[in-house]
């Protein structure tokens, strides 16, 4: 793969973050969604047969990061078109893909992701929601519970994972289901978040939530792949969201410090904020170098050597994000905690580039054992 974007790139980041800078940080979130749909960037990794761009996951990390780099991200592109968008795409039958991609890819229609439950955590063999047949009618019936679920309010169905029986061994597998909002014995609670996203955190329940044969995404014997197949562009996206983010403090900083005077000269002049500034860039930097080799791997269609590079992707972006926004806030001092220039509240957001959708100790651990062959502990 060649390090240098291409000019379709470029013109693709010029362009988003032209939209980007017209909305600012004080954006209206269904202002930009319905805009950044419309000029085509929220399908961008969509088949064109269904109204999406034709590109991948590459392109699509491009809006994220620059509407981040903007202080506008719109967080459900990590879930509606990188992750749903992507396994309907890939594993959805012919009506799924009617029903969903159009609508994804312009906007009008908006998917959840279900996966993470209460005493699961990372340990997704854990996961105990679980889908049953109806012998006499053949429909799918879920029960189990979801937690730290974005956007469910705003979505008009969620794509949960739950497991089936394998009917030769009687083990759980993984499989997908696309759950409607308003269907029946599926409800929400909304978690009271200190985190002050636009986007809202819910907790679900699934109460023999009845389901058409239908609702299951792909195979029901391909479950890993499937989910995989999700959790990959997942990871990669969620590097663009911090990178982005990252630049944004950083730009914040960067201005500051060239107007800021307190003695003879701008207090970037002094190395003791220009290099934690520098080396704050270079961090950003070489993890966006990842994440396109990540996003690279995954669009030609190399799954495991995709999982590998989006791991250490979201890793290297989100400690990259961390570093930035606290040394943004530092050399503004006392005005980088003022609503004024607003980077105290990506304090804790830049943690979440840190937890989800995986920790960063679960990734060292996926490193050591996959990359360097060390045994587990666990």
């Amino acid at each position: 793969m060649s390090t240098i974007e291409t000019a379709e790139h470029k013109a693709l980041r010029s362009a988003v973050a032209a939209l980007g800078k017209r909305h600012g940080r004080d954006y209206d979130r269904e202002a930009l969604w319905a805009e950044a749909a419309k000029l085509g960037y929220l399908g961008v990794n969509l088949p064109e047969a269904y109204g999406g761009g034709g590109g991948g996951i590459a392109e699509l990390s491009i809006v994220l990061e620059e509407l981040g780099a903007a202080g506008c991200p719109l967080l459900m592109m990590i879930v509606s078109p990188a992750i749903c968008g992507t396994v309907i795409a890939r594993f959805g039958t012919e009506s799924q893909q009617q029903a969903w991609l159009p609508g994804l890819a312009d906007g009008t229609r908006t998917m959840a992701f279900g996966i993470t439950e209460p005493d699961a955590g990372s340990n997704s063999h854990r996961i105990t929601t679980t889908a049953r047949r109806d012998p006499d009618t053949g429909d799918w019936l879920l029960t189990g519970r979801k937690v730290f679920i974005s956007g469910v309010d705003i979505a008009d169905a969620t794509l949960i994972v739950g497991r089936t029986a394998d009917a030769r061994t009687g083990n759980l597998k993984p499989c997908l289901f696309i759950v409607p909002r308003d269907a029946e014995g599926f409800t929400r609670r909304a978690i009271d978040m200190e985190l002050g996203a636009v986007e809202k955190q819910f907790e679900l329940t699934l109460d023999d939530v009845r389901l058409p044969a239908d609702a299951l995404v792909g195979d029901e014997d391909a479950g890993l792949l499937q989910l995989f197949a999700g959790l990959n562009p997942e990871r990669i996206m969620t590097a663009a969201f911090a990178i982005g983010m990252g630049r944004y403090a950083l730009s914040r900083a960067i201005e500051y410090a060239r107007d800021r005077q307190v003695w003879k000269t701008p207090i970037g002049a002094h190395q003791a904020i220009a290099h934690p500034l520098a080396q704050a860039h270079i961090d950003l930097e070489l993890a966006r170098l990842m994440m396109q080799k990540a996003a690279h791997l995954y669009d030609a269609g190399d799954d495991i050597g995709a999982g590998e590079a989006a791991n250490m992707a979201k890793y290297a972006a989100g400690e990259a994000c961390v570093r930035a926004v606290d040394q943004s806030v530092h050399t503004l001092g006392g005005n980088g905690l003022t609503r004024e220039f607003g980077l105290a509240s990506l304090i804790t957001a830049s943690r979440v580039a840190r937890i989800a959708p995986v920790s960063r100790e679960m990734i060292l651990n996926y490193v050591s054992h996959q990359t360097l062959g060390l045994p587990k502990s666990y």
